[in-house]
């Protein structure tokens, strides 16, 4: 018995291992341009990896909070009727204090978009690319990793990516509605 449990751990370890190494997600090489949705790498070249007690004490000394979440989808269900007098406005909750830059984290590569990307942050941080700047969104979302690695390739030096988005951070801290800020988003248009 003792020998027959020995050939299987010996079998199954290599399926381990296999498994393990599938769940890890490499970093590309650039911003990802596949489904926003899906497991995200560990790590960000040229930025840094936080965990929610890191983002509290960057929010505290005054970091810029780039919320990217994708806004709400309108249910294709609803009636224009039933829209008529109350527009559909879904209510995003984040960070308090955090700009809200939906469509900020696409992987749109485009020389348009990257300007306008551009131009907004350097007006949110007053041309300072040592201004620490955090990134996040949801969990599982490719969203924040492009936004952080946008501004990686733009040359800000204080680059933090919160992968844990606004339900990691809302599991200790409290959360508030903000406004969609659509400059430099392909809305803005």
């Amino acid at each position: 018995m003792k020998r027959l449990s020995l050939l299987f751990f010996a079998l199954a370890l290599p399926c381990f291992a296999a498994a393990s190494a599938l769940a890890e997600t490499p970093e590309p090489l650039g911003l990802w341009t596949g489904p926003m949705q899906g497991e995200t790498p560990k790590t960000l070249s040229g930025a840094e990896v936080i965990d929610v007690e890191t983002l509290a004490r960057l929010k505290e000394q005054g970091a810029l909070l780039l919320d990217v979440a994708m806004p709400q989808q309108k249910p294709e269900k609803v009636s224009p009727d039933a829209t008529k007098d109350f527009p559909w406005s879904p209510i995003h909750y984040s960070l308090p204090g955090a700009v809200w830059l939906s469509d900020a984290g696409k992987g749109d590569p485009s020389t348009n978009y990257e300007q306008k990307f551009a131009a907004r942050i350097a007006a949110l941080t007053g041309g300072d690319k040592q201004k620490p700047v955090v990134t996040f969104c949801h969990p599982r979302c490719w969203g924040s990793w492009n936004a952080a690695k946008r501004l990686v390739m733009l040359g800000y030096i204080n680059v933090f990516w919160f992968p844990g988005g606004v339900e990691g951070w809302q599991e200790k801290f409290p959360v508030a509605p903000v406004k969609d800020d659509a400059a430099g988003t392909d809305r803005a248009k």
